[in-house]
């Protein structure tokens, strides 16, 4: 993320905010190990604007989370719009026959998901995979890939050592992709599958031009 301590302290600056000597080393470590850094402190003492001038240099998006005790699983991560489920089931269920299993499934994507801020910081790390869900949300798949999938897909595309789908990797992708051999087939067209990325980086470049912050996840301790 950054190629030195120096390079951080400098976009800090241009975030408009000045760090003392030990924040910055702490700081410039937890980004080279990938750890998350816990800051304390009293009300007012700059936590938030630590997170907000970090995200800022490296070019990425807070999310907020309160923590409070009694906070559940679902104000963190999400949870599925049962009512959106109930009216999908209802009006397209006829039409989509009696194969109850696929039913589930496709009630089970981001479709019907209703993300909490430990999901969206999960997924924004990954623009191009937030863009790619858009797309095959277009696509009307008959089988589209699950939250885990896709998340299954940010790592597939860590360990490949890219930040970008391309046409290339359309033969190591598709397991992850297509769940039905219509969809595979579709996918295996060349043509399918180049669509698919050109739509995949539309939705990323207009998800980075939304975004007013360029994602930082961020407990806040003593206010």
């Amino acid at each position: 993320m950054f190629s030195s301590s120096q390079e951080l302290a400098q976009k800090l600056r241009a975030a408009k905010y000045v760090v003392d000597p030990v924040a910055l080393e702490v700081v410039f470590l937890a980004s080279r190990l990938q750890k998350p850094v816990l800051v304390e402190g009293p009300p007012g003492c700059g936590k938030t604007e630590l997170a907000y001038a970090v995200a800022a240099a490296a070019e990425t998006v807070v999310e907020r989370v309160q923590c409070y005790l009694g906070i559940s699983e679902e104000k963190i991560i999400g949870k599925f719009d049962e009512a959106l489920q109930r009216l999908f089931v209802e009006s397209q269920g006829k039409r989509l026959g009696d194969g109850w299993s696929d039913i589930r499934d496709r009630l089970h994507t981001l479709d019907f998901f209703a993300e909490g801020p430990l999901l969206r910081a999960l997924r924004h790390v990954e623009r191009p995979v937030a863009g790619l869900a858009h797309a095959l949300r277009g696509w009307n798949m008959e089988k589209p890939p699950s939250i885990a999938e896709m998340l299954d897909l940010a790592e597939a595309l860590e360990i490949l050592g890219t930040d970008e789908i391309s046409h290339d990797h359309r033969d190591l992708l598709l397991p992850l992709l297509a769940k039905t051999e219509t969809d595979r087939k579709r996918l295996l067209l060349r043509a399918g599958f180049e669509g698919l990325v050109a739509d995949s980086k539309r939705y990323r470049d207009e998800l980075l031009e939304s975004t007013e912050l360029p994602v930082l996840s961020q407990c806040e301790v003593g206010g």
